[in-house]
């Protein structure tokens, strides 16, 4: 069947005139009919648009991914499609212009099918925090997906699309594809352009994506990447063939194993599973040594300073004017500036305003913004010198699989340390990735593969050696197969 195929596979059918992109498309766009529903994984659809596009493509074979189905996430401007970043502030936002991501992938030939629900403004752990409802768990409904790019992982994971792209500003990609089963990668910050993606940290947030496998990744990620002059903070580096850097052979590799990322708090389930996948690693070839990292438990307290502080600025623009939410019959400019915000963002989104404006008010910027970039540094530092020992880091993306849906609502700080483990990597910029390795009660559990800066080639190939040994990343959960 169409959706159980690789990317790979697809990409080669279609350039051999075996498969019709329109033929791929309406396979998918029927998926989506018959289970999007199910995981309120998409927030808008453009069955027609695709379906053009498609013939399109039909009609001129033309680039890398031509004929690609991709859903995208909804903070990604996607022109003349509502975006709306899973706010009720931006619900009647449709976007003029394409982000670069959207503008790439397109312009290799992916097919956009529709918009991915997420947590509001990129802010949440778990995908309950959307102003369109929380996205189920395809391995169990009654499960959060994780967040904040849940719904891009839930499609892939049930087969909505072959691959998504997604955001990650302290784990909102890896965290997800962990558990919900899929494959995620977060590249090094500045290789994939932010333009056109809405703003939650601006020194944080990073593009990137998902798919079954880390072969599929390298794909997409490929045609994502490169520096975008749009883009203050994108980097000027070329854009390696990611695909041809699958060699699948991680002989003599040093893999770094940080002693912090092991201690308390990693549940027994997921710490055999993670074991299990790096004692068959060990088995492929590499070597496996411990290593400190002195500065991890600093870095949940320090992103909390950071992220919210850049959110509180990022978010000033959302004010009832311009565009966005407009409260009804404001009284006067106070009035209209009050409720719009207090009407548009939802619980989580305020929360993080209110901190952020906290921690950068006079009085209190050194105490607490300026001590957490100090912080930030040194947390930089750890890999740093782990890097100068190991080529690769491996670690659990999360403490434990999935949870049911409202268990955590109630209470934020736990919520927030379900990114303990994300958080350093996305702190330093460095590359990360989650592949499946194992189940634990039925959910996903996901192992971390953290690289050097702009060594994405390198972290693909690591995973890519894994899957080739391995078969998490091939199964489907019950009723999506």
């Amino acid at each position: 069947m169409i959706h159980e195929r690789s990317i790979a596979d697809l990409i080669a059918a279609r350039a051999a005139g075996e498969l019709s992109a329109e033929a791929v498309v309406d396979a998918y766009l029927a998926r989506i009919d018959r289970h999007g529903d199910t995981l309120n994984a998409l927030i808008t659809r453009t069955p027609e648009a695709a379906r053009a596009r498609a013939a399109e493509i039909d009609g001129a074979l033309a680039g890398a991914l031509a004929g690609l189905p991709i859903i995208h996430k909804d903070i990604f401007c996607t022109q003349g499609v509502k975006t709306s970043c899973g706010s009720r502030m931006l619900d009647n936002f449709v976007a003029p212009y394409d982000a670069t991501v959207v503008e790439r992938l397109t312009t290799a030939g992916a097919v956009t099918l529709a918009k991915a629900n997420m947590d509001e403004f990129a802010m949440g752990s778990s995908n309950e925090n959307s102003f369109y409802g929380a996205v189920k768990n395809p391995w169990n409904t009654d499960y959060v997906p994780g967040g904040s790019s849940g719904g891009s992982a839930a499609a892939v994971a049930a087969g909505l699309a072959p691959a998504a792209t997604g955001t990650d500003t302290g784990g909102s990609i890896r965290q997800p594809a962990a558990l919900s089963g899929v494959t995620g990668i977060k590249p090094t910050y500045g290789r994939v352009s932010r333009y056109g993606m809405i703003a939650f940290a601006s020194s944080l947030d990073q593009g990137g994506c998902f798919a079954r496998s880390a072969e599929d990744c390298a794909h997409v990620l490929a045609a994502m990447a490169g520096f975008d002059g749009r883009d203050s903070t994108s980097v000027e580096a070329d854009v390696p063939d990611y695909a041809g850097q699958l060699t699948g052979d991680i002989t003599g590799l040093t893999i770094g194993l940080p002693r912090e990322y092991f201690a308390e708090g990693l549940e027994a389930g997921s710490r055999e599973a993670v074991m299990a996948a790096i004692d068959e690693m060990k088995a492929l070839g590499a070597n496996v040594v411990e290593i400190d990292m002195p500065h991890t438990d600093l870095a949940v307290s320090t992103y909390y300073v950071i992220a919210p502080a850049e959110a509180s600025s990022n978010l000033a623009r959302f004010d009832g004017v311009r565009y966005g939410y407009r409260c009804a019959d404001p009284v006067d400019l106070d009035d209209l500036y009050n409720r719009s915000r207090a009407e548009g963002f939802g619980p989580e989104v305020q929360r993080r305003i209110m901190i952020g404006a906290y921690v950068l008010s006079a009085g209190y910027y050194d105490a607490y913004y300026l001590k957490a970039q100090k912080t930030r540094r040194l947390i930089a530092g750890d890999f740093h010198a782990a890097f100068d020992q190991v080529d690769l880091i491996a670690a659990p993306v999360t403490q434990a699989p999935a949870f049911p849906i409202g268990e955590k609502a109630d209470d934020p700080v736990a919520m927030y340390l379900n990114d303990v483990y994300t958080l350093p990597a996305s702190l330093a910029g460095v590359p990360g990735m989650s592949v499946p390795a194992g189940f634990v009660d039925g959910l996903p559990v996901g192992l971390q593969l953290i690289a050097p800066w702009f060594e994405e080639g390198r972290l693909l190939n690591a995973g890519h050696a894994y899957q080739q040994a391995t078969s998490w990343h091939t199964r489907r959960p019950p009723g999506f197969e």
